[in-house]
């Protein structure tokens, strides 16, 4: 193994397991010696990367901007291809407009015949029926649902009866062909989705649920998936 795969290879680690992570724990994931990585964590440090920690406390990777490119193996090329373009196609307008931002800067900083493979990509993604818009600016409530702040809306369902909902948002998903908020509905005291281009006059409130975003977006995902097992599998 090359010095660089070997780098590469210690940053993937960084960012996989669980931080800080021993030195231990990253020579067994990388499969080299603990004084091997003492050395490349340094060289790494070198190389622009900030990493928090030292020996016997373990190290936390921090993401910055100004490490170079160590290079991506092409079938995760064809992935971000796919993945960008298709949040292009079926995301809100600012998703979009990042998703663009995002792939114009990896052209511009992959080594040159990694560019080309990105930019002449074999695999993409197409929709030829966009998705509905979205009648709430959606970034306003990614933020919201990051910050676990109950949101206020208006939303009309299937037949067009409108209710004001509060709801605290978990998730932003994409079914089958429209954008859902997988939210807790104050009104129905229960887990909904709601169509996000079925929503207006979106209001972040001051109401806090933080920090039960992520048990309750678990607890609907569970029950989602048990719905799907029991439509699959009917009763005789």
């Amino acid at each position: 193994m090359s010095r660089t795969d070997r780098l590469f290879q210690l940053m993937q680690a960084l960012r996989d397991l669980p931080p800080p992570a021993t030195a231990q724990a990253l020579a067994r994931e990388t499969g080299v010696s603990e004084r091997t990585i003492y050395r490349d964590i340094d060289s790494l440090r070198g190389l622009g990367a900030v990493i928090d920690g030292e020996a016997g406390f373990g190290f936390t990777l921090i993401e910055d901007a100004t490490l170079p490119p160590l290079g991506f193996v092409p079938e995760e090329i064809e992935a971000l291809v796919v993945g960008l373009n298709e949040v292009m196609e079926v995301g809100d307008p600012a998703l979009a407009s990042a998703a663009h931002s995002a792939l114009n800067k990896l052209k511009s900083r992959l080594p040159e015949a990694q560019a080309h493979r990105l930019k002449h990509a074999v695999l993409t993604a197409r929709r030829f029926e966009k998705p509905p818009a979205p009648g709430i600016d959606a970034s306003v409530l990614r933020q919201a649902a990051w910050e676990e702040r109950t949101v206020g809306f208006d939303y009309a369902d299937a037949q067009g009866a409108q209710t004001s909902r509060q709801a605290d948002p978990l998730s932003i998903v994409f079914m089958k062909t429209a954008h859902c908020l997988l939210a807790y509905c104050h009104l129905r005291k229960d887990f909904r989705a709601f169509r996000l281009d079925r929503m207006s006059d979106l209001a972040v409130t001051e109401r806090s649920f933080r920090p039960r975003r992520i048990p309750m977006l678990r607890e609907f995902k569970q029950r989602l998936r048990n719905e799907n097992q029991t439509s699959a599998n009917p009763r005789a």
